[in-house]
């Protein structure tokens, strides 16, 4: 029998974005001990919806959403700003997978987030990272598959590539973060003023 605390107990992550890489990023930082608050839009994650649902909602949500606090905030409204700041203010963590430049356009970008909360690990995920010549283009899981190779070695000679039946992309690129924020915050630990990092998974 396990017994004792885990390794993220006492550690809050406010998860922003949608879907799957960010999600994933805050559902693995929960297993470990993290207090992880999901802020979804009005309408809610589109995930809630996707594949086989049950009494209204995926059975895809549920695993993503399990272990996790949610909210409701508007981000495009300057109340529900104003309420993901505050919620900043006492996060260890940000975890945020919108288009590059969304998190800017709404005044959340790391210089006005970091300014307030010194300490905090801000951890973005995107198709391309936030800088270079493919930063806007769209960054579906599908789409950085292809792009990478994954599937062009994937299914049977002389055939269309095979997708496989879970986005590894996303799940991918959410280990990676999970493993840069969890560095970050050993990082932050040992740096005289405790100050935290940003993460770019692309």
């Amino acid at each position: 029998m396990t017994t004792g605390t885990r390794p993220l107990e006492g550690l809050r992550v406010i998860e922003l974005g949608q879907l799957l890489a960010g999600p994933f990023t805050g559902t693995i930082l929960a297993y470990f001990g993290a207090e992880v608050i999901k802020v979804e839009p009005p309408a809610g994650d589109p995930i809630r919806g996707w594949r086989v649902v049950q009494d209204g909602t995926s059975l895809w949500y549920r695993s993503l959403g399990r272990n996790k606090k949610s909210v409701t905030l508007d981000l495009r409204s300057e109340r529900g700003r104003e309420l993901v700041l505050q919620l900043l203010d006492t996060a260890d963590v940000l975890v945020e997978n919108f288009r590059p430049g969304a998190m800017e356009d709404w005044g959340l970008g790391p210089e006005v987030v970091k300014a307030r909360n010194p300490r905090l690990v801000y951890a973005r995920i995107s198709g391309y990272g936030q800088t270079g010549p493919y930063a806007n283009k769209p960054g579906y899981a599908s789409v950085t598959e292809g792009f990478g190779g994954f599937r062009y070695i994937n299914g049977e000679p002389g055939q269309a590539p095979v997708r496989p039946n879970i986005s590894l992309g996303d799940t991918v690129a959410a280990l990676h973060a999970a493993l840069g924020i969890t560095l970050a915050l050993l990082q932050r630990g040992k740096t005289e003023d405790g100050a935290g990092q940003v993460v770019d998974v692309a």
